[in-house]
């Protein structure tokens, strides 16, 4: 955990894999400076705790960071939708678990004390959600895996919205 007021967060039962941002998306996003919707990126030095979802932790201060609309979504539908997303401006090259749920539960964390968790059919269409708190992470994970309608899970920042991870089954 990052921070003491961390949650000890166990690893659900069924086992995750959290998708990596699109290779493409990162490559446009740094070498063209071009977004998912044919924008200007915005580049900006991060104050410290921009969420960067290309490391799954918090920036530091200091940190080229690249802001860019993003869509997680492959299939034109209701449900698709962009929003904005901190990625490093350069690759890092560091490890990434994307075997074990996001860091939660803190102010430092990656995923801090509330967030969404939206599951989604194979077409990409919602079939439920939930905003929960970091204690409720496992449990929701494991409930909305039950279910056969269930594909993959996003989880979102609850006051602006953005995406923070996709979770696939393992």
């Amino acid at each position: 955990m990052s921070s003491s007021n961390a949650l000890a967060i166990s690893e659900p039962t069924t086992a995750i894999i959290i998708a990596p941002i699109p290779a493409a998306f990162l490559n446009r996003v740094r070498r063209e400076g071009v977004d998912d919707l044919g924008q200007p990126v915005r580049r900006v030095e991060a104050q410290g705790g921009e969420p960067c979802r290309d490391v799954l932790r918090r920036a530091r201060p200091g940190e080229q960071l690249i802001l860019a609309s993003f869509t997680p979504f492959t299939r034109p539908g209701p449900y698709h939708e962009y929003g904005p997303v901190f990625v490093l401006a350069e690759e890092s090259g560091e490890e990434v678990l994307r075997s074990t749920l996001p860091v939660a539960g803190s102010p430092n964390d990656y995923l801090r004390e509330q967030f969404v968790v939206r599951a989604y059919s194979e077409a990409e269409e919602i079939v439920d959600a939930a905003l929960i708190g970091a204690d409720d992470f496992e449990a929701t994970i494991e409930r909305f895996f039950r279910s056969d309608d269930v594909a993959f899970l996003h989880l979102r920042y609850p006051t602006y919205g953005c995406f923070s991870c996709r979770i696939d089954r393992g």
